[in-house]
């Protein structure tokens, strides 16, 4: 069987392609895997809150601060209930190579071997081509990867921070959760996703979550238009204290994100946690000497927006690279994604309000296709694949592939999403409301 490494969860040596035996008699949970992936758990959570909604909170007008808050907390509401009812269902039920079924709908079977209160391991993909045993609960697998699939829609409202219905988001972030999160987090985690087939890696969601939200930023940016006042008037941010604290907790829980998508407590979590804090260094030092050297003064909004850039480059690679391969890719996001979000932003003349395309697209597109370039053998190595998986043209064509597909099904499926978004409910608060501003617009309360 070709071995195949694309995922959280084949991502730790210790998850293997079940034998035969395993379908009858599961193992019994590892405690220590348990213990980190629910710390994991709880990490990936605070990224979205408070983490992503203090770091967009404070880079938007003191006028939209607390509708900008709202939309974290509220998607992180709205995905949680999703997520159990079909989403889980259909990214990591069997189905098909494309997308999964609807036999784990409201988590139905995810009680099937707990007896007086203790629970066992289960089997990914039992029944198909690739089974692979879990040494944790499903019941905490279920909720790490449901962090996952809250933070991604989260961070596609910095594109159009400020201009956005409220009701619009939360019928669109239900519809783009079922129809693109969904379907490329299939391909790429499930047992026989079909991109994971032709042999792309993506550790911890460079395609699933970065250029997914990144692209569906984009595209929702372009669709909405640009803010009013736009290259005017002055849309400086109304409390980068904010933003700090928030890019700050992105980067401490990040390590839930990364480690943890090793899905257990062991060596290649260790590799993953020290390449995603050498890469968000050297991208958070890469932004600001590029900043520096170009406008004179190095910005705080600069360094944090460098780090951010650095932890999702890294996303991809962290489990296949090492630490020195880890700081190319850091200095090469902080570097290109400034120039992303500065001159090719205004050369193009798209409204990205808070860079989620240019932190988010361009720096998990960099990520995506520098693991091709830097993934180390050893770290991904298995007795059915002694050599594990590394650098070389041919990955790097393959994960550029992935880049492709992920690129192409997001930016088409968003486009009609936020189309059918505006018939049904119209997309963007009217003039008068965004002069306003959205928080006493939309939902009647201001900071004082």
């Amino acid at each position: 069987m070709l071995f195949r490494k694309a995922a959280p969860w084949c991502a730790a040596p210790v998850l293997a392609a079940a034998p035969s035996a395993a379908f009858a008699a599961p193992p019994a949970v590892d405690t220590g895997d348990t213990a980190w992936m629910l710390t994991s758990t709880a990490l990936v959570l605070m990224m979205t809150i408070p983490g992503l909604a203090l770091f967009y909170g404070g880079m938007v007008r003191k006028k939209n601060v607390l509708a900008t808050l709202m939309q974290s907390f509220a998607i992180c509401c709205i995905i949680t209930i999703v997520w159990m009812v079909a989403g889980y269902s259909l990214t990591f039920s069997t189905g098909t190579p494309y997308i999964g079924d609807l036999s784990r709908v409201m988590l139905n079977g995810i009680g099937a071997h707990i007896a007086k209160g203790a629970d066992i391991g289960f089997t990914l993909g039992q029944g198909s081509s690739n089974p692979t045993v879990m040494t944790i609960p499903e019941s905490v697998y279920m909720m790490f990867q449901m962090t996952f699939a809250i933070i991604t829609p989260a961070l596609i409202t910095g594109a159009f921070a400020d201009r956005m219905k409220f009701s619009a988001l939360c019928v669109f972030t239900v519809l783009w959760s079922l129809l693109v999160y969904a379907p490329i987090a299939h391909w790429v985690w499930s047992p026989i996703g079909w991109v994971a087939g032709f042999g792309a890696i993506d550790f911890a969601g460079g395609t699933v979550v970065h250029i997914n939200a990144g692209i569906a930023g984009l595209v929702a940016a372009l669709v909405l238009g640009k803010r009013h006042g736009y290259g005017t008037d002055d849309l400086a941010p109304f409390n980068l204290t904010y933003a700090v604290i928030g890019a700050s907790l992105l980067w401490v829980g990040w390590f839930g994100f990364n480690a943890g998508s090793a899905v257990g407590s062991n060596g290649r979590a260790g590799m993953a946690m020290a390449t995603t804090q050498i890469a968000t260094a050297a991208a958070a030092v890469g932004w600001m000497v590029a900043e520096w050297a170009r406008t004179g003064k190095p910005t705080v909004l600069g360094i944090i927006s460098g780090a951010v850039a650095g932890l999702v480059a890294i996303t991809p690679a962290a489990g296949f690279v090492l630490p020195g391969g880890a700081l190319v890719i850091g200095l090469a996001a902080g570097v290109i994604c400034y120039f992303a979000a500065t001159s090719l932003k205004h050369a193009l003349g798209y409204d990205d309000s808070l860079d989620a395309f240019g932190v988010h697209g361009v720096g998990g597109i960099l990520g995506a296709l520098l693991t091709g370039v830097f993934a180390y053998g050893p770290l991904s190595a298995t007795d059915a694949n002694p050599a594990g998986i590394s650098g070389s043209f041919a990955q790097f064509v393959i994960q550029a592939k992935a880049v492709g597909v992920t690129i192409v099904w997001c930016a088409v499926v968003t486009f009609i999403l936020l189309k059918i978004v505006d018939l049904a409910v119209g997309l963007r608060v009217s003039s008068e409301q965004e002069q306003e501003g959205l928080d006493m617009a939309l939902h009647g309360e201001r900071i004082s």
